[in-house]
């Protein structure tokens, strides 16, 4: 197992650029141990007894560096991640992020530098590049729905749809691409669907019930007509959720709304009708594609073999 090599306070540095993603603290941004959990299950799938093949093949005194390098265009998100699963295995790895997070990219830039005992690069490569990959593909569609958007006040948001057991690494994905945060989960934020409505027997019930729960969260109902938009600002939510609706109707119901609640809008959003969508005056825009249909950013990881980790000059 390898929960004994784990530091569970890794901490990163972030450079800043012209041309990233700021994030709310610039440097020493601490990895949250959601994600540090799921680099541990990660390595532990990978390399289960032993990598078989580098211990019996690869000397361990063997020294090994390395570039991560981009096979494509895009966002880069994950450096920081990489760098916990290479130093996981090896606290003395050494990890070089040339790229800050959110920044833009072309085809074969360098993104990273590593150097260290080659059997942990050897072990770590693909967990790394996996890692890497996908956040870099989340952040690079999220970055092409907020530039879709832009000069309207509609904010991209993500879903629940995330992989599973990698919410915290695909919801912080989205965030390097400039999107934001919908809720976590279940537990931080309030949401009446339809079943909830169903179930309560009306949507009145439905808020009633969540109110007197007494958890003081914000509110958010859905909404699949303008008759249920009226319902819910009679009822004084925070957010009502536009399901589904035509274009004629998310401008209706920003007419109705009029700034009293904050108005999402959801269902079957495109890079081609987002920017419509955004022009009706919505608030929040939620994309489940951003995490459930990302394509995988192309990364690779470049080798050169170093002298031996202890050699010694012997003289004649």
């Amino acid at each position: 197992m390898l929960s004994s090599f784990i530091k569970s306070n890794i901490i990163i540095s972030i450079l800043s650029s012209p041309g990233s993603v700021q994030m709310e603290h610039d440097r020493n941004i601490p990895l949250q141990p959601e994600i540090l959990s799921s680099l541990r299950r990660t390595l532990d799938e990978d390399i289960g007894s032993g990598d078989v093949t580098t211990d019996s093949i690869v000397s361990p005194d063997t020294a090994m560096s390395g570039q991560i390098i981009a096979k494509q265009s895009g966002v880069v998100a994950g450096l920081d991640v990489a760098c916990a699963v290479f130093t996981i295995l090896d606290p003395d790895v050494r990890f070089i992020a040339h790229i800050p997070e959110g920044a833009r990219v072309k085809s074969l830039q360098v993104l990273a530098s590593v150097s260290g005992c080659a059997s942990a690069l050897l072990r770590a490569e693909r967990t790394a590049l996996n890692f890497v990959g996908r956040m870099s593909g989340i952040a690079t569609l999220t970055r092409q729905f907020v530039d879709a958007v832009a000069g309207t006040k509609a904010v991209i948001v993500d879903t629940r749809k995330t992989a599973p057991g990698l919410r915290a690494i695909d919801k912080l994905s989205v965030l390097r691409g400039g999107g934001q945060n919908h809720r976590m989960g279940l537990f931080d934020m309030i949401l009446i669907k339809d079943n909830h409505i169903d179930l309560a027997g009306s949507m009145a019930e439905a808020v009633h019930r969540a109110r007197q729960a007494g958890s003081g969260l914000d509110i958010e109902v859905e909404a699949r007509t303008l008759d249920d938009v009226k319902e819910a600002l009679e009822l004084h939510v925070n957010r009502i959720l536009l399901d589904n609706m035509t274009l004629e109707e998310m401008r209706q119901a920003v007419a109705l709304n009029a700034g009293r609640a904050k108005l999402e809008a959801s269902g079957s959003i495109t890079l081609e009708n987002v920017c419509q969508i955004a022009e009706t005056g919505v608030d929040y825009i939620s994309i489940g594609a951003l995490t459930h249909s990302a394509k995988v950013f192309d990364v690779s990881f470049v080798y050169q073999r170093q002298p031996l980790l202890h050699s010694q000059t012997h003289t004649p």
